[in-house]
């Protein structure tokens, strides 16, 4: 009993540290979205720290009460869909988001058979693969064009990877080690952020543990339909993110050491049906590319030309990723496990290793690139905390990383994209659905030092509204400096959506206006002053976080009711 208090004294008193110390050298993070240095601003650090003082002492007080032993698996995934559903009020705080929806818009407008012959033609695809901007476009045509249907979406997907995290842990050891590394999945405080995104990264991270979960799953049963789902899902993986085409060699991984525990009388069986899925998923593959075999050729050739170079300029260190971005106990088990696995000589354990021991070796530091190999890290931090053979210790530290990092990302992050000056799109657009016009036209004015092409967040702004969007701006140039190497060069070779172009144009007493500007003081070009005379500013949302280059204000103005 007193070994026992100690143990959880001593992690009692590490679990305190770890805030106040991350804080005082949050200096070290420089993450390009949710760095520290810049979420704790107007944030009381202390009250947080009290948050968490009062939760440890409530875990304490608990550590007799045992995690649901009853269906686990229905426990991590309802537990991490709740969770997640608080960060809806995330706003699109990522201008990618701009590109997925309009490729889903277009096939919510025109059918799906325009979106499969017009894409990466009148499509603009960028360096995009078509699977999670066709699956959003088939939500938006059956379900109506919703943003709360996309983060519905999006979570349940989340809340997927952790059963899956959960089912490959026990499909390799053991349903505990699979059931705490699905636990230990929420002890990331990014994640919460980009779960609500219309993005691809989480639905990567999706697509890419059910190929692994399905391919372990083929390998070791004998039934066709194991077979034909591994193939779908390596299908889908395929078609998820180009980032996540070299991870899927972890599926040869697999295979090898599959052969190596079976031994000599089951390499026949194994090589047997890698082959298949293989083949199964490489013709299906196969079809889609050969169909637009021009667009892809090019999306890889902008790969090798612009993205590639791009990874060691838009790098964020490894500092910032394992120990703010990721709870630092995640960290260290994940770094014991390694030592552990050693000893015991367990091959399984390099099917969760490897994918996250390459990325540190080949330097990928880009956390978005990094997401879809969050659950093989969360497995590597399970496996190690096996070691700890009290079972209420285990829980202990395990609830000790849930509590911490959602109560950072709810009382950090989440106040801080919401302060986040594309968080004024969001409340205009809100605001909009209030008005009784049935349509808005919108105008983007480029600020002096542009970063990025304004035209690209008419779509977010189109996201947020029920109203019809009129939109009439060509393709702005590109400023006078070279943009080939910014992050941001998609702006600037975006193409507005033809749907915008409303030939059968309202009567302005039906339309409201808005102009969307980067400038702090809106200073209007003459020709649109005059469209403007007899129109009134209603709102103007200014909302600026104070860190980000580019800025995102939003008017709206009305007719004038006596004309």
């Amino acid at each position: 009993m007193f070994k026992k208090s100690g143990y959880l004294l001593t992690f009692s008193l590490l679990a305190l540290i770890t805030f106040p110390v991350l804080y005082l050298f949050r200096g070290f993070d420089d993450n390009r979205l949710t760095s520290w240095q810049w979420v704790f601003n107007g944030v009381d650090a202390s009250i947080l720290f009290l948050i968490y003082v009062v939760g440890i002492i409530v875990l304490i007080a608990s550590s007799g009460i045992p995690f649901p032993e009853r269906r686990p698996p229905a426990f991590l995934f309802l537990f991490s869909f709740i969770v997640a559903a608080f960060f809806w009020r995330v706003p699109e705080v990522i201008v990618d988001a701009s590109r997925y929806f309009t490729q889903a818009k277009y096939l919510e407008v025109y059918g799906i058979e325009f979106f499969c012959r017009e894409w990466g033609k009148a499509i603009f695809s960028w360096t995009d693969l078509p699977l999670v901007p066709f699956l959003f476009g088939l939500m938006f045509k059956f379900l109506g064009e919703s943003r709360l249907a996309i983060q519905i979406f999006t979570t349940l997907l989340f809340s997927g990877v952790v059963l899956l995290t959960a089912l490959i842990g026990k499909e390799l050891w053991d349903e505990e080690t699979g059931f705490y590394g699905g636990m230990l999945l929420l002890g990331i405080p990014y994640l919460f952020v980009q779960v609500p995104l219309m993005l691809v990264d989480v639905p990567t991270m999706f697509f890419f543990t059910l190929a692994v979960f399905t391919f372990l799953r083929a390998l070791s049963g004998n039934g066709r339909a194991a077979i034909l789902t591994s193939s779908l899902s390596l299908f889908l993986a395929f078609f998820s993110k180009y980032s996540a085409l070299p991870m899927l060699s972890v599926l040869v991984i697999i295979m090898l050491v599959r052969i190596r525990q079976q031994g000599h009388a089951g390499v026949d069986h194994v090589l047997l049906r890698s082959m298949v899925i293989f083949s199964a998923a490489a013709l299906l593959i196969g079809v889609v590319v050969f169909s637009e075999f021009d667009a892809f050729s090019d999306q890889v050739k902008l790969l090798m030309s612009y993205q590639r170079p791009g990874l060691g300029r838009w790098a964020e260190s490894f500092i910032s990723t394992f120990l703010f971005q990721i709870h630092p106990f995640i960290t260290l088990l994940a770094l014991f496990s390694l030592w552990v696995a050693f000893r015991r000589r367990d091959s399984r354990y390099l099917i969760i290793c490897l994918l996250p021991v390459l990325l540190i070796l080949f330097q990928i530091r880009r956390i978005r690139y990094t997401i879809p190999l969050f659950p093989m890290i969360a497995l590597m931090a399970s496996y190690g905390l096996q070691r700890i053979e009290n079972s209420e210790l285990k829980r202990f530290i395990t609830s000790c990383v849930v509590i911490s990092s959602v109560a950072v990302a709810l009382f950090a992050y989440l106040p801080f994209t919401q302060k986040m000056s594309a968080a004024n799109l969001k409340k205009a657009g809100e605001f909009l659905n209030t008005l009784d016009e049935n349509a808005v036209e919108v105008f983007t004015l480029m600020p002096r030092e542009p970063v990025l092409n304004p035209a690209v967040e008419v779509s977010l702004l189109d996201l947020y509204t029920r109203k019809t969007i009129i939109y009439h701006g060509e393709r702005s140039a590109p400023p006078v400096a070279d943009v080939n190497s910014s992050p941001l060069r998609f702006t600037w070779e975006y193409r507005n959506p033809s749907y915008y172009a409303v030939k059968d144009k309202p009567r302005d007493d039906e339309m409201a206006t808005v102009v969307i500007s980067g400038e702090g003081e809106e200073h209007l070009p003459y020709a649109l002053g005059q469209r403007l005379k007899n129109y009134h500013l209603v709102r103007r949302f200014n909302v600026d976080e104070g860190v980000f280059e580019h800025k995102t204000f939003v008017s709206v103005y009305r007719r004038d009711s006596s004309l």
